[in-house]
C-alpha cells in the first residue's frame, strides 16, 4: 500500500509538470510539429538514465518506497509515449508524411540517446566511492546533490521559460514556483537524510550531520534554481 500511495503522489507531481512543460513548449514553438511531447520525453529520458543509475543499478541506499514513486510514478507520468503515437498518427492523417517519419525518428533516436547519456552521467558520478565522500567517518553523497542541484536549476529555467507562457497570472506563477521549489528541496534533502541513516548513521547520534546535509543541499539548490531562473530569462 505504502507503494501504491508513492507511485500515486508521484504520479499526480509527474502529469502536473508534463502538462506545464508540454504547453509551454508548444505556446513557446508552436504546434507545427509535436515540440512538447517530444521536449517532455527527451527531458524524462535523460533524468531516468541518471536517476536509475543511482537508485537502482549503483544500488544508493534510497528507502523502498520513494523508488518507485520517482522511477514508475513521476517519470510514468512526466514522458508520454500515447501522445507521441497519436500526434504521429494525426500527421499522416493531416498527409505530412516527413514530419510524421521526422517525429519518430528524431523521438526514438533522440530518447535513445538521453537514456544512454543519462545513463553515463549517473555511472561517472557513481565512479569513486559510490558517489560519496568519507573523511573522518563522515559521508558527504556528492552525487546526489549534484542531481539535485542540476534538476534545480533545470526547474528555474522551466518556471521561466515555459510556466510563465503556460500561467498569465503573476500570483499563479508566483504560488506555483514557490510550491515545486519547496517540494523539491524538501524531497531532495529527504532522500540524502534517508541515504545517511541507511548508509549507518543514527539520525540521534548525527544530528548535526542530517542538518548539515539538509542545510547545504537547500542552499546548493536555491543557488542553482536562481541560476536557472536567470538563464530563462535570457532565453
Amino acid at each position: 500500500m505504502n507503494q501504491l500511495l508513492a507511485i500515486a503522489f508521484g504520479g499526480s507531481v509527474g502529469a502536473v509538470l508534463r502538462f506545464l512543460v508540454s504547453n509551454g513548449v508548444y505556446l513557446w514553438l508552436g504546434r507545427g510539429f509535436p515540440y512538447g511531447t517530444l521536449a517532455v520525453n527527451v527531458i524524462g529520458s535523460l533524468f531516468l538514465g541518471v536517476l536509475v543509475e543511482a537508485l537502482t543499478l549503483q544500488r544508493v541506499a534510497i528507502a523502498i518506497e520513494f523508488r518507485p514513486a520517482i522511477l514508475v510514478g513521476f517519470f510514468g507520468a512526466f514522458t508520454t509515449f500515447s501522445s507521441f503515437a497519436l500526434e504521429t498518427v494525426y500527421l499522416l492523417e493531416q498527409g505530412s508524411l516527413a514530419k510524421a517519419a521526422l517525429n519518430v525518428l528524431v523521438s526514438v533516436v533522440a530518447c535513445l540517446m538521453a537514456v544512454w547519456l543519462g545513463l553515463l552521467i549517473g555511472r561517472t558520478l557513481l565512479l569513486y566511492g559510490g558517489g560519496a565522500g568519507r573523511w573522518l567517518g563522515v559521508v558527504f553523497p556528492y552525487a546526489l546533490i549534484i542531481v539535485n542541484m542540476v534538476g534545480a536549476f533545470i526547474i528555474g529555467l522551466i518556471t521561466v521559460v515555459l510556466i510563465n507562457k503556460v500561467l498569465p497570472s503573476l500570483e499563479h506563477r508566483a504560488a506555483l514556483t514557490i510550491i515545486l521549489a519547496g517540494l523539491y528541496i524538501i524531497l531532495s534533502s529527504l532522500y540524502l537524510i534517508l541515504y545517511l541513516i541507511e548508509d549507518g548513521h543514527a539520525f540521534e547520534a548525527n544530528l548535526h550531520l542530517m542538518l548539515a546535509v539538509w542545510a547545504a543541499n537547500s542552499l546548493i539548490c536555491m543557488g542553482s534554481l536562481w541560476l536557472g531562473v536567470l538563464a530563462g530569462e535570457q532565453v
